[in-house]
């Protein structure tokens, strides 16, 4: 029989096992030496942790067995083939999430993009959001179905996440699209189920009516010059999943004093930094490009990290309400 030398450590991912199932001397001392130094090492920092983010990165949604990619590709204003070839290129440069809307108007294109892409199905993460109740719990549903059957046509089709895309219409509106969701969810046509645009008020008032509560996602606006902190606060209270759409300001902000020197001094775009502080802020960033190059670019922010001065000098930006391109939350 040949004896086993001692466990060699592979890579700074791996360590080397526990001195019990060393087989020789050597082996148990260089493992009891290695054990010994991690018991006493510093515990990770939240900059370290921030350095260790990946591009293949999950994150668990409340009360479910689901996991969100924490890099999204958004395709607002994405029409027809143009929608398409973007998704196939985010794809094909690593991109596992992909948010799409009714009101976008290309459910479909985000759906034949996935088939194409030979990936499979449960590889990518799709979202997509109801824009109106249709005036009837029943009908409200039917909605819902039809966007799924867009997306993933077929018995067993399902999107990983489906959202109200917004509060406005009255609180019955909002029970009626709710219901609906949660429907899908019981019957496995949505994995997960949430809402965006949703400010605390909102959000309370769904334990009036919700069997699902907390949703598992709120979207809302996010980036340096609209931080909405009340109501990142309240959904990370409750452990609700937070996604930052126009996390690039929609390049409004590409000039700006403070964002271009930090960006030039780590030798990145404006817009890598942008996605990279929501990343650090532990939100969920949904950058939108239909440029291929920009799109890789979006992708590549894991080589490098904000360090605490950058994030505070982007924090210090936060012009509240004010700062929103699109629309803050009401948390009334």
């Amino acid at each position: 029989m040949v004896r086993a030398g001692p466990q060699k450590q592979i890579s700074s991912h791996h360590e080397p096992l526990p001195a019990a199932f060393q087989t020789t001397p050597e082996g148990r001392a260089q493992a009891e030496a290695y054990h010994a130094a991690q018991q006493h090492a510093d515990p990770p920092t939240a900059d370290s942790m921030a350095a260790k983010l990946a591009l293949t990165d999950l994150l668990p949604l409340p009360k479910s067995a689901v996991k969100i990619p924490r890099l999204g590709f958004g395709v607002y204003l994405s029409p027809g083939a143009v929608c398409v070839a973007s998704c196939l290129h985010a794809l094909k440069h690593g991109y596992r999430h992909i948010d799409t809307a009714q009101y976008y108007q290309n459910e479909t294109e985000v759906g034949t993009a996935l088939r194409q892409s030979g990936l499979r199905r449960e590889d990518v993460f799709l979202t997509t959001k109801i824009l109106a109740a249709a005036g009837s719990p029943e009908k409200t549903y039917q909605r819902c179905v039809d966007s799924v059957a867009k997306i993933d046509p077929g018995d067993g089709g399902f999107v990983d996440l489906f959202l109200i895309h917004s509060p406005s219409g009255g609180k019955s509106k909002r029970q009626e699209m709710w219901g609906a969701l949660e429907r899908l969810l019981a019957e496995g046509k949505a994995r997960s189920i949430g809402v965006s645009n949703f400010g605390v008020g909102h959000i309370e008032e769904m334990k009036e009516y919700a069997q699902v509560w907390p949703p598992h996602v709120n979207q809302i606006e996010l980036h340096p010059w609209c931080q909405q902190r009340t109501i990142c606060e309240y959904c990370t209270q409750h452990g609700i999943v937070i996604e930052a759409y126009s996390p690039l300001v929609r390049a409004q902000k590409a000039h700006d004093p403070t964002l271009v020197p930090i960006a030039q001094k780590h030798g990145k775009t404006t817009a890598q930094v942008l996605i990279r502080y929501c990343l650090q802020k532990g939100w969920v960033p949904l950058p939108k490009s239909d440029t291929p190059s920009r799109i890789e670019e979006n992708a590549a922010v894991y080589d490098f990290e904000l360090s605490a001065e950058d994030m505070r000098e982007l924090d210090a930006l936060d012009m509240g309400a004010d700062g929103a391109i699109v629309q803050a939350v009401t948390n009334s």
